[in-house]
């Protein structure tokens, strides 16, 4: 594996000339870096910062990277009626040079990623992803950008996690991601890279090891995990920023070449900051376009149909950690529409990160921004053993909030996150009965969990009593059980108790 990717980062890597201020000595380069930015409403605000920010650069005679760590195309409420395409017109508009992919990237199957890349005129890249063995179409690999005489090594890299946080195509891989940066790096550094950075989406835990383990990485930019984070203590040097484009991720390198015992070498130091975007006055053009996009929305999907008697969290935090009023909601509709003994609804098929006060007017805009998939709930016959390994499995990653967190109905657990994965689950009742191991129950949940999705697979291969096909759409359930009560009230009644 490891040669067969060094040939492959060989033949991809590309060289482009920058245009920017006459030669300098030393060289400053201004990085401007968003991630996880799959909603459009920050965009005017977004380009107000980055066009300030480069005008200011600039100025100064430095030359101006902007950068992406991926999920841009999805998930959005547009992005399910034009998938993603206006994300892309909005990155153009607010000026992103180079892109990863993130694992959202895959949320909408291969060939609507492959429209999306072809229509960007920005550059995606990637030393991790290949499709039957073969670069995925219209994404490069390593990049080597010369700025006066100063090569910039650039490298795109994504979770191998997308392989069940996604949905790429069967013939989609994704390589380790360690030994995939090693090999990319040491491809442009053999080229003549004088600074080598990387645009990841990983998160956190796999962006803090590449800058120790990998010695060619100079700066990692990151995305997945949706922090707004920089760290910088000598080795690691690592930024991210945040998501939703609350804030710009930028980074100053300021680099010369000195000469010491007769060989010529490369010296630099780092500075950071994050800029907010929230009280930035929107840069018009771009305002007007995501305006246009709203009303259009509005038009369409802004008819009241029912309201809430109590408050509604979709918070992010909560509804990947703890029992929540949306989360049983979803999970009440998928399981009264099919009839179903008990229902599961991931986490981190919620998307809309809000707390709605009691007394909202809900719109079917309002649950299609919360459920922007298009999932289809299905129905399956599965044992009380595999709904055990489910609810050991949806609380295995609490710690770093996945999003396979198990919203469920017509059932209640508990559990201890302080013990080993796997040995958490304390105890299951199925309409207060004691889960039976060997007893067969009936389960609602969306196609994507139902198919393994989100790490799932005690699921693959079970009996599929109403297939994705012949399912509902799951915002639709939703959309209905709400119509018919005109005004829910959910309650959060113990179906989950944490007792660490």
């Amino acid at each position: 594996m490891f040669s067969f990717l060094r040939t492959f980062t060989f033949a991809l890597v590309a060289v482009a000339a920058l245009a920017g201020p006459a030669a300098a000595e030393p060289l400053k380069l201004v990085l401007l870096h968003l991630n996880d930015w799959d909603k459009m409403e920050s965009a005017g605000k977004v380009a107000s910062v980055i066009a300030a920010e480069k005008k200011a650069a600039e100025a100064e005679g430095a030359f101006v990277l902007v950068t992406f760590g991926g999920d841009l195309i999805s998930p959005s409420l547009m992005s399910g009626i034009d998938k993603g395409a206006h994300m892309i017109e909005l990155a153009e508009q607010v000026g992103i040079q180079y892109a990863t992919l993130g694992n959202h990237e895959f949320d909408l199957g291969d060939e609507v990623l492959k429209a999306r890349v072809a229509e960007s005129d920005f550059t995606w890249i990637s030393s991790n992803v290949t499709l039957d063995g073969n670069p995925f179409p219209g994404v490069e690999g390593p990049q080597i950008i010369d700025m006066n005489g100063y090569k910039i090594g650039l490298i795109g890299l994504t979770t191998p996690d997308t392989t069940f946080l996604a949905s790429p195509g069967p013939g989609v891989a994704f390589a380790d991601y360690t030994e995939s940066a090693t090999s990319a790096a040491g491809a442009v550094k053999e080229l003549g890279a004088d600074f080598v950075i990387v645009l990841s989406h990983g998160g956190e835990s796999l962006e803090r090891g590449l800058t120790r383990s990998v010695k060619d990485v100079d700066l990692v930019l990151g995305g997945h995990d949706h922090l707004a984070r920089i760290v910088y203590d000598g080795r690691d040097m690592t930024a991210s920023s945040g998501s939703q484009g609350e804030f710009i991720a930028k980074t100053v390198i300021v680099m010369d070449k000195v000469e010491k015992r007769g060989k010529m070498s490369l010296v630099w130091s780092p500075s950071f900051d994050l800029v907010a975007t929230a009280d930035v006055t929107p840069e018009p053009t771009v305002q007007a376009q995501v305006d246009e996009y709203t009303a259009a929305l509005d038009r369409e999907l802004g008819q009241v149909i029912g309201s809430s008697g109590v408050d509604l969290d979709t918070r992010r935090a909560a509804i990947r950690s703890q029992e929540t009023t949306f989360g049983n909601l979803v999970a009440d509709a998928s399981r009264e529409a099919t009839g179903a003994d008990i229902a599961i609804a991931n986490g981190g098929g919620i998307r809309g990160d809000t707390l709605y006060p009691a007394g909202t007017q809900i719109t079917r805009k309002m649950v299609l921004t919360e459920l922007p998939f298009g999932n289809t709930t299905v129905k399956l016959e599965v044992t009380g053993k595999q709904v055990r390994e489910a609810l050991e499995h949806g609380v295995s990653g609490i710690e770093d909030g996945q999003g396979r967190f198990p919203q469920v109905s017509g059932m209640t657990y508990s559990f201890d996150a302080s013990k080993p994965v796997g040995q958490r689950i304390l105890q299951v009742l199925v309409h207060d009965q004691p889960l039976d191991d060997n007893k067969v129950y009936t389960l609602a949940t969306n196609d994507y969990v139902g198919t393994g999705g989100d790490g799932y697979g005690m699921f693959k291969g079970s009996k599929v009593l109403v297939d994705k096909d012949a399912g509902g759409l799951l915002a639709t359930q939703v959309i209905d059980y709400v119509i018919q009560r005109s005004t829910i009230s959910p309650t959060v009644n113990g179906r989950i108790k944490r007792v660490d």
